[in-house]
């Protein structure tokens, strides 16, 4: 199959992901593998639908089970590795993190995204920046394709100065996730890294919000810049999480963005769920008239 990079490079319509995240490491063991078997079916049925699926690793704090054994234990040989993309944070010991870059490489996986994870909750990281990460891994696997990450919605010109840093060692990069209520901000962003010459492969995030329940959207602060009052002011005018997820990405979409993860997305038709977004945002039409792997 054609690498993740590749993808981002090459493909002539949107290239959608979807980020997944794996159980928490301290449910009991039955609602863990309960959760793990949610986690394969949706994976293969994204599979069949040439969807790429990310797979979160403790970004927020908590400790999540270990995405890639579990993978690479349960995945089989159906669901080809060039369809999974791992998180790797850097909220573990150092030998964790160049051990777990090891096995990925050593089990097919030819693409990893390196982030820093929550500087607040959970363990600390191991390094400071997630470049100091990346750094030691392209040394011991140069092939492997690594991602990094900005965030679209802080300053456009210190977060274009990140992945413009020859340390950066990003070939293709993630964003926190944006809404179409900071369309100013990513119109900015954009415009900065354009007229800088920034041409590394931007997936951006879109995060698919299930209500507008106070509580979430307060926990959510925490970790995202939530666009508390346009959600509530939305779902209370009668859009549906399909309808809010969608505008996001055909607002993003208009102002440059090219390619998407989408996140939070359920465990239990998630495929279906994905099509209904894309569908009304305008991209499933293009997405299948474009180039096939």
């Amino acid at each position: 199959m054609t690498s993740f990079l590749e993808l981002l490079r090459t493909s002539d319509t949107p290239v959608i992901t979807v980020e997944l995240r794996p159980p928490r490491a301290e449910l009991q063991s039955g609602e863990g593998i309960d959760a793990w078997i949610d986690i394969y079916h949706a994976i293969r049925s994204l599979a069949r639908q040439n969807v790429r699926v990310m797979i979160t690793d403790s970004a927020v704090g908590a400790q999540e089970e270990n995405n890639l054994r579990h993978l690479v234990t349960n995945l089989g040989p159906e669901v080809a590795r060039a369809h999974v993309v791992p998180f790797l944070t850097c909220k573990h010991s150092l030998e964790f993190c160049l051990g777990y870059a090891d096995q990925a490489r050593h089990h097919g996986f030819a693409s990893l995204v390196v982030l820093g994870g929550d500087k607040h909750l959970g363990r600390p990281r191991c390094v400071e920046h997630a470049w100091q990460l990346r750094e030691q891994i392209r040394a011991r696997h140069p092939e492997l394709e690594l991602g990094g990450w900005v965030n679209p919605t802080a300053s456009p010109q210190t977060q274009v100065d990140y992945l413009l840093e020859g340390h950066s060692t990003a070939d293709f990069y993630l964003t926190q996730v944006a809404s179409h209520h900071h369309a100013e901000q990513v119109a900015n962003y954009l415009a900065e890294a354009k007229r800088r010459g920034l041409t590394i492969p931007a997936v951006f995030g879109v995060f698919y919000y299930r209500s507008a329940n106070a509580a979430t959207l307060n926990i959510l602060k925490q970790f995202l810049p939530v666009p508390v009052d346009g959600l509530t002011t939305e779902f209370a005018d009668g859009a549906t999480p399909v309808d809010v997820c969608a505008r996001t990405i055909r607002t993003l979409l208009d102002l440059g963005a090219r390619h998407f993860y989408v996140s939070n997305l359920p465990l239990r038709r998630t495929a279906q769920t994905l099509n209904a977004i894309l569908e009304k945002a305008g991209v499933l039409a293009a997405r299948s008239h474009g180039r096939h792997e």
